[in-house]
């Protein structure tokens, strides 16, 4: 049987952990066949755990980079090897490993060579601005020997053209699974009259809450209507969600809360009448996807990515991240119904190589 390989030993929670599971969730069905045996290094196996697959199990600490490094550069060399021979090779977590394998793949997902980071940053999060500064060249180091690289966006695509000359041919964009109907059939829409906004996202800075909080705010002086804007913060996650909460926590109309399970979002969602998401930076923007399911209003950042996840979206309107007073003021169209200015957002003619699934993707990696 041909080996495939995925290695994912820091993905463990969030969007990325989601990928890894549907990756090998997949792979585990087509190992059925006994063409295939699939071998995954991870974290925990618990994490993502599925029949017909080979489990190797690496809990390097985390939060030292240069064990991250001689884990993909040294330790990864010598398992290839041992393991070997290897048909395919994938790496789930943005760095090209030193393998030896007849095919190597890499999917990326990190956005923050994108990033335009703030001084306030390395406050709130120091990670996040070396990351920025620096991810480019962990992207870059040994980028070009893979046989594709796999990104979720044209945007990034033609980014990594640019950035690390790589041929067009060789980046696939690879579509997020997208909800299914059934998951959100069942919810009732529960939207009253005072005007509800929601905004789900982590407590990081590049995800822009400010804007958000200081737009509220604002638009409490706007208009004596009730609304009601929620966030997916308490104000106790990290340092930065404890700025925001101290700086705008009296603020009456927004509602901190707090963390909410798949099930919980989408019954905010069916209660919202409009999503915003002044995120400064994404892969894709799950949560713009979603939302759009319901057929509502959204306002998104004025940024690539959101134009380009928001496509075949009914009722959008963009803002400039940036400035607080111009999204009151479109929020403040929201309260009011004013909805005229909400255009659809047109569908994208996606070049190839792209794909809609994971058996779409392997069918292109293997070929």
């Amino acid at each position: 049987m041909k080996k495939i390989v995925v290695s994912a030993v820091n993905l463990n929670v969030g969007g990325t952990l989601t990928i890894l599971r549907d990756c090998l969730s997949y792979l585990s069905e087509i190992s059925k066949n006994n063409e295939y045996e699939i071998i995954a290094i991870v974290y925990d196996k618990e994490l993502a755990y599925y029949p017909n697959i080979t489990y190797i199990e690496n809990q390097w600490p985390k939060k030292r980079w240069v064990n991250r490094l001689w884990f993909e550069y040294v330790s990864l060399n010598r398992i290839s090897k041992e393991i070997g021979p290897v048909h395919l090779w994938l790496s789930l977590h943005d760095t090209t490993p030193n393998v030896v394998a007849e095919r190597k793949a890499v999917y990326c997902h990190n956005p923050f060579p994108f990033h335009k980071w703030k001084w306030k940053e390395l406050a709130f999060a120091p990670k996040i601005v070396l990351f920025s500064l620096f991810s480019k060249y962990i992207y870059k180091k040994g980028i070009s020997d893979n046989d594709y690289v796999i990104v979720q966006q044209a945007w990034i695509r033609n980014e990594f053209v640019r950035m690390f000359k790589l041929s067009e041919k060789r980046i696939i964009i690879a579509l997020p699974n997208l909800p299914q109907l059934e998951e959100v059939n069942h919810f009732e829409d529960l939207t009253s009259n005072k005007t509800k906004f929601i905004y789900p996202a982590s407590p990081n800075t590049h995800k822009n809450f400010e804007c958000l909080c200081a737009a509220t705010a604002i638009l409490e002086e706007m208009t004596a209507e009730e609304f009601q804007v929620n966030i997916t913060l308490n104000g106790e996650e990290n340092s930065y969600s404890k700025w925001l909460f101290r700086k705008w926590g009296h603020v009456k109309s927004l509602h901190w809360i707090g963390f909410v399970d798949r099930k919980e979002l989408f019954h905010q969602y069916a209660q919202s009448d409009c999503l915003v998401f002044p995120s400064k930076v994404e892969t894709w923007g799950l949560p713009i996807t979603e939302f759009s399911i319901f057929n509502k209003m959204m306002l998104l950042s004025d940024l690539p990515y959101a134009k380009e996840t928001a496509a075949g979206s009914q009722y959008v309107r963009y803002f400039d991240p940036n400035s607080a007073h111009e999204l009151a003021t479109l929020m403040l169209d929201v309260v009011k119904k004013r909805t005229d200015e909400f255009t659809e957002v047109k569908k994208i003619n996606m070049e190839q190589p792209f794909v809609n699934n994971w058996n779409d993707l392997f069918l292109k990696l293997l070929a």
